[in-house]
């Protein structure tokens, strides 16, 4: 269904701008008298029982047809004004936009560029950590076994390394990675294992290199309900659009099972003013990509379904079958839980993930499980964001500032239960 407004001095005048521009099957929604002379919001493809369910709950007592074309002509009007805000904050960024400062993360101490050597020694360390990540839990249950409880400490323990463990598991690491950590810091003091345990994690993550929107090319957001893969993708579109402009820019969804699932996404396209294309029983993926092949940058997005679900695995051979080279980022929200961080990666592995989007930081008590999940399984971060404005709140990923806003995290909860305890 379309929808638009029309000004004009008189109701004739009005109407005759409709004839032109909508046709003669035209619907009005509404009319009503402005400043100026009239406005009347029309619709083409009008459906009623679509409008109904587009409205929810409120479009039921709304017997009256006419009364629901006007909620619908409101809720447009609404639109509209939430669409020039939008337009209006973009441009005042582009205006003020400054470059971004490079965050500095306080627990480490400045060091000269690493010569190539270097850099691949800790590649190599880094690996072998994780090669021991993964084997941890053998060494776990053995140290739990009858013999080594009652045999004598060979493998002791100190209290520093314990406190170190608990503190690493407070910032929100899974107790696998928090024994790596502290084992690694093992015959220090308290501070001094804390520091080593964090520039360990921030080296063990790994980051996209270049930012994923100036790359360009062809990139999937797929990941579950909820996760924010089509806010993200409104982000990185408007990213774009402040350094390069619209016209090399195009937005695709592969949402075709949820009834206005689209709707969105066509909200970004009217605001940054680039075309939206939807997959469907008429449109292939392969054939609207063949159509965009002028833009520079074509992000899609995928409906969010669970794994049962029988167009979750359809999504992913869709994206996998395609003769275009697609990206596939997996979105993960921080504020999930560990296991099911696991149970999303065990449903998305198959789709070979490029990387990972990390969203809803600023909603998460701690930030240890997520960035822990990035570490484990060596998926590259490209950004994380932190709220719901467009589009500050989404970063190119780094390391460091990353986990400085893990430890500045888990200070907030700390303060919070210091209160909670005095009241």
């Amino acid at each position: 269904m379309k929808v638009k407004r029309f000004f004009a001095p008189t109701m004739a005048e009005a109407l005759k701008m409709v004839r032109l521009e909508m046709g003669e099957d035209a619907v009005i929604l509404s009319n009503r008298r402005v400043d100026g002379g009239v406005e009347i919001v029309t619709a083409l493809d009008y459906d009623e029982n679509l409008a109904r369910q587009r409205l929810g709950t409120a479009a039921v007592e709304a017997t009256n047809g006419a009364r629901l074309a006007e909620m619908q002509a409101e809720q447009h009007r609404r639109l509209e004004e939430e669409l020039g805000r939008s337009r209006d904050r973009i441009r005042e960024i582009r205006e003020k936009r400054q470059p971004r400062e490079q965050d500095i993360l306080d627990f480490t101490t400045p060091e000269p560029a690493a010569a190539e050597p270097a850099q691949d020694a800790t590649h190599a360390a880094l690996e072998a950590m994780r090669a021991e990540i993964h084997s941890l839990r053998d060494m776990v249950n053995e140290r739990r076994s009858p013999a080594a409880a009652n045999g004598p400490a060979n493998d002791p323990v100190d209290a520093s390394q314990q406190r170190l463990m608990e503190r690493l598991e407070e910032y929100g690491l899974s107790h696998t990675l928090a024994s790596t950590l502290s084992r690694n810091a093992a015959g220090v003091r308290l501070e001094e294992g804390w520091k080593r345990a964090l520039r360990t994690l921030a080296a063990g993550l790994r980051t996209q290199q270049q930012e994923l929107v100036e790359q360009g090319g062809l990139v999937a957001l797929v990941g579950p309900t909820g996760s924010g893969k089509t806010t993200t993708i409104g982000k990185m579109a408007a990213r774009y659009v402040l350094e390069h402009g619209a016209d090399s820019l195009a937005l695709v969804t592969t949402d075709r099972y949820r009834i206005a699932a689209h709707e969105h996404l066509f909200v970004f396209g009217r605001i940054l003013n680039v075309p939206v294309r939807v997959v469907d029983e008429s449109h292939s993926l392969d054939q609207i990509l063949d159509d965009l092949s002028d833009k520079r940058l074509v992000l899609i997005d995928t409906a969010g379904l669970t794994h049962s679900d029988r167009g979750h695995q359809e999504q992913l051979e869709e994206l996998a079958a395609s003769r275009h080279p697609v990206k596939p980022y997996l979105v993960l929200a921080a504020t999930s839980q560990p296991r099911i961080m696991k149970s999303t990666w065990h449903c998305y592995k198959m789709a070979n993930p490029a990387g990972c989007i990390m969203t809803k930081l600023d909603e998460a008590l701690t930030l240890g499980e997520v960035l822990g999940f990035a570490m484990e399984t060596g998926l590259r971060v490209a950004y994380y964001t932190d709220g719901q404005r467009i589009p500050e709140d989404i970063h190119p990923a780094q390391a460091a500032p990353l986990v400085r806003l893990g430890v500045e995290r888990l200070k907030q909860v700390r303060e919070t239960a210091v209160v909670a305890a005095g009241a």
